[in-house]
């Protein structure tokens, strides 16, 4: 990456503003999925053990600029607090008087968490005045928000006309391991994408037909492709405004002589409910009055034969409706061959919330090459577009983008 970041730089004693993506699930006001949490540790840790004094901003869910007690920032400073083996204080607002005074206060190796930055509907309007407001609090800027990268909002774009930018260690990582995924992957490059809708994910599937010899597919969007090939699919979700789209793009891969695989067959239910009865059937044989929920098992064997002959391998989505255990088994089994694929020097990059939530939940990210935290950033980094958070940093050449 040509962006500076936190190792290019001397932190003693600085106040820095750390933007983290700390936007995880919560639950009864505890975290449920600490992952992106752990994944911000390294930077946070490297700056408090270099003297830094850490003002760290992240934003929770979407209040639209109006404060949300159910999103505040509490037990995402709690969980942090367990994770670094100390207090982590947290102020009332992200700007303020009463901010102020606690930054004052902070002394070398301290820390101090900033309340939800999109209680401030100047957060996301990118506003000039709360950005200038933001940069006030600090000497540098350190951005380790790679799942935010893709927004231009006034804590990841803005605040950088300020002050001095550089990366941190996570967005610093996500960077390479993606950039190294589209430049020279090792081949066969191989796709698995799925989750709910093929709508958001058409420009990133038609970017990888350049660059994979194959492309399985899964979750809730295949069905629109199946659907595009004349598939009768009973109540399965079946997105109609995109079944052209779909014969554009399985056409393209016909051209371009890449693999696109569908599955063959499925996991049915009358609906998505943990007491449904699920079934297996022929992808041809839905019944009228069952929806597909998982693939079944001849296309998780036929994936995992095609899998196997792959050195590199991304997945972004899930193969079903995986946060049912009794509609997981697909996504269940792509994860764990792909983990043994990484075992045995496949790179393997997986990309996307449910992925990474699906990986997590299996005790298999350490296994894998890399898991991105970035959802949106990683599928958009993926299709070649520019991300403002990162296109934002100062170049290692000494200017700023």
């Amino acid at each position: 990456m040509n962006k500076k970041t936190v190792r290019d730089v001397d932190v003693d004693g600085k106040r820095v503003f750390l933007r983290a993506d700390l936007n995880v699930p919560l639950e009864d006001g505890h975290v449920t999925d600490d992952a992106r949490i752990r994944a911000s540790l390294p930077t946070i840790v490297y700056l408090l053990e270099r003297g830094a004094r850490v003002i760290l901003a992240s934003h929770l869910g979407r209040p639209r600029g109006k404060v949300n007690d159910a999103l505040r920032l509490k037990p995402v400073a709690d969980r942090l607090s367990e994770l670094l083996g100390r207090p982590v204080r947290i102020t009332g607002d992200a700007l303020g008087p009463g901010v102020q005074v606690a930054i004052s206060r902070l002394r070398a190796g301290d820390l101090l968490m900033l309340e939800n930055l999109r209680f401030h509907a100047a957060e996301e309007a990118n506003d000039g005045d709360f950005a200038r407001a933001l940069a006030g609090m600090a000497d540098l800027y350190v951005d380790d928000a790679f799942g935010s990268a893709h927004r231009a909002h006034a804590s990841t774009e803005g605040i950088t006309h300020h002050l001095p930018s550089v990366a941190g260690l996570l967005l610093e990582r996500e960077v390479d391991a993606l950039s190294r995924l589209l430049g020279s992957p090792r081949q066969p490059f191989h796709t698995v994408v799925g989750g709910a809708k093929v709508s958001g994910k058409l420009e990133v599937i038609e970017a990888l037909l350049d660059r994979c010899r194959a492309i399985l597919v899964g979750g809730g969007m295949a069905n629109t492709f199946l659907a595009a090939r004349g598939v009768p699919l009973g109540k399965s979700l079946v997105e109609a405004d995109q079944l052209e789209n779909a014969r554009r793009i399985m056409s393209l891969a016909e051209e371009k002589t890449v693999t696109f695989l569908l599955p063959t067959d499925a996991v049915v239910a009358p609906q998505i409910h943990h007491r449904a009865k699920a079934q297996v059937v022929p992808i041809t044989e839905v019944p009228r009055d069952q929806m597909v929920v998982d693939i079944g098992p001849a296309t998780v064997a036929a994936y995992a034969k095609r899998l196997g002959k792959a050195k590199t391998v991304f997945w972004n989505g899930p193969m079903g409706v995986f946060e049912m255990s009794q509609f997981a088994a697909g996504t269940n089994a792509i994860a764990r061959f792909l983990a043994d694929r990484a075992r045995h020097g496949a790179t393997v990059v997986v990309g996307g919330g449910d992925s990474v939530a699906a990986v997590d939940r299996l005790g298999l990210t350490d296994l894998l090459t890399h898991v991105s935290t970035g959802g949106g950033a990683s599928l958009e980094f993926v299709e070649g577009r520019q991300l403002p958070g990162v296109a934002a940093l100062d170049d290692r050449d000494g200017t700023s983008a």
